[in-house]
């Protein structure tokens, strides 16, 4: 093991690396450094890959944009996808124990984090020459595989470096939830005004977006049209669902556990420390949907590179449909298999004709934010233990209890536990409930989302504070 950390510190020296301000940027540069990489995400998401001859394509791994901010066919054809699956495999290796790491370690959090580093830069290029020789890219040629593959890794690497250097300091927040920030905002924004024109019959055409739909329905006195649609286009069910989840996670993200603190260095300071009902965030749904992504994007893979004469244990992981030119958007997903209920059902159609489909979907999306959850408190220092250790380290204390560690977390441990695990249903049934009845951007889009824009909240109210109290900034931090 001593050998192994030697030679990731090693490494860690020769990997490119985004240096700390030297002093700490005012706020209007942050968002500025912010605002500058959001840019830059913005542009090579909409840049093609030089040598990509698949525009218009059926897109294979649709199931993965929201969750990657990744878009077809463009520099960000791997999005964050890289960061996520990287930092999944590194966390579930640290919370088993099979790697030692003590995370309250300094030396031991940057050796977590080189570590992280170069296996993102291993999992890129293994995901470019999985799209690449998957046919996820289409037909290419020896020389476009080539130039394709130079262009994801750079434009890849350029993406890890961005999130570095918010999280160094340079921005606000960190670049993987801006990214997926973006891309959800774009596709609810897609899907509620986009005044693309589709195939609805082999006569007839209709707008994707719903708000131009229900326009033109409401002017050809076909307003009945909008209510429900298939292969989750648009629709006046979809879009109040969305609505509704958007206020129910609003909602749920208010409630909190608030345990009442006091200021040892400021007498007379009173407080509480807030402990959400959603404790761990939307670190959970998105360990699961890595994982699932990455199962499903796999599984995939292997369909295109055994072609027509599958082994046989392939069919109990994943079965596709044959991709053809003609093909819906519904051959990107499984449809026998596990795989195939790791999956979302693609329309409402689906989801009341296969409830055994959608039951054990959503068992195992609540299971496994669950278990992330869990894992994440372990792992992220949102233990009692390390939580009583923050609190004895910001000198308050909670009024009835000793000043000492093991009493704050007894205390702390009657809470924290139980909210993991409410938080992980939860969690698990807003995402899959939304995903089964098709809301925009997906559930769990939607949840990330939602969350996400409440931590720039929270995090821009901090900033705020801290230039009139740093002592009450770290407290709104902890909270």
């Amino acid at each position: 093991m001593a050998s192994v950390r030697e030679f990731i510190k090693s490494v860690g020296t020769v990997l490119p690396e985004i240096p700390k301000p030297e002093r700490k940027p005012s706020l209007n540069e942050r968002f500025i450094w912010t605002g500058m990489a959001l840019i830059a995400y913005l542009v090579m998401a909409t840049t093609p890959l030089y040598g990509f001859t698949g525009v218009g394509q059926n897109d294979q791994l649709a199931f993965l944009r929201v969750v990657f901010a990744s878009t077809q066919g463009t520099l960000m054809e791997l999005g964050i996808g890289p960061i996520v699956t990287s930092g999944l495999i590194l966390q579930l290796l640290v919370g088993s124990d099979i790697i030692k790491l003590d995370m309250s370690d300094p030396a031991d959090r940057a050796v977590f984090g080189s570590a992280t580093k170069m296996l993102t830069l291993i999992v890129i290029v293994g995901e470019s020459f999985a799209y690449i020789y998957g046919g996820a890219l289409g037909s290419l040629s020896s020389n476009q595989e080539i130039v394709i593959f130079i262009q994801l890794f750079i434009a890849s690497l350029f993406v890890l470096l961005l999130d570095e250097l918010i999280q160094k300091g340079w921005g606000i927040g960190s670049g993987v939830s801006l990214f997926i920030l973006a891309g959800v905002c774009q596709t609810v924004l897609w899907y509620t005004f986009s005044p693309i024109k589709f195939a609805l019959t082999s006569t007839t055409q209709a707008y994707f977006g719903f708000i131009p739909a229900t326009i033109d329905a409401f002017f050809n006195n076909n307003v009945g049209s909008v209510i429900i649609r298939e292969f989750k286009y648009p629709s006046l069910l979809t879009f109040t669902l969305t609505i509704v989840m958007l206020l129910v996670l609003i909602y749920i993200e208010g409630i909190r556990v608030e345990l009442p603190i006091t200021s040892i260095k400021y007498r007379g300071f009173q407080g509480v420390y807030p402990i959400k009902l959603l404790y761990v965030s939307n670190i959970p749904v998105i360990l699961v949907s890595a994982l699932g992504a990455n199962v499903t994007f796999f599984s995939r893979i292997l369909n295109n590179y055994f072609g027509a004469n599958p082994p046989w244990w392939l069919g109990y992981i994943a079965v596709f449909p044959p991709a053809t030119a003609n093909s819906t958007s519904t051959s990107s997903f499984p449809i026998a298999g596990i795989t195939y209920y790791m999956t979302a059902p693609q329309s409402v159609s689906q989801t009341v004709g296969d409830p055994i489909h959608s039951v054990i979907y959503l068992l195992y999306l609540v299971g496994m934010a669950v278990l992330f959850a869990r894992l994440w408190v372990e792992i992220g220092g949102l233990n009692p233990k390390a939580v009583a250790k923050n609190l004895m380290d910001a000198d308050v204390q909670v009024p009835g209890f000793r000043r000492t560690g093991l009493s704050i977390e007894q205390m702390l441990n009657r809470y924290i536990p139980t909210l993991t695990i409410i938080g992980g249903i939860l969690i698990g049934l807003v995402a899959g409930v939304s995903d089964l009845f098709g809301v925009f951007g997906t559930g769990i889009g939607i949840l990330l989302m939602v969350d996400i824009i409440l931590q720039y909240y929270q995090m821009l109210l901090k900033e705020q504070v801290e230039e009139v109290s740093p002592a009450l900034a770290g407290l709104i931090g902890a909270g």
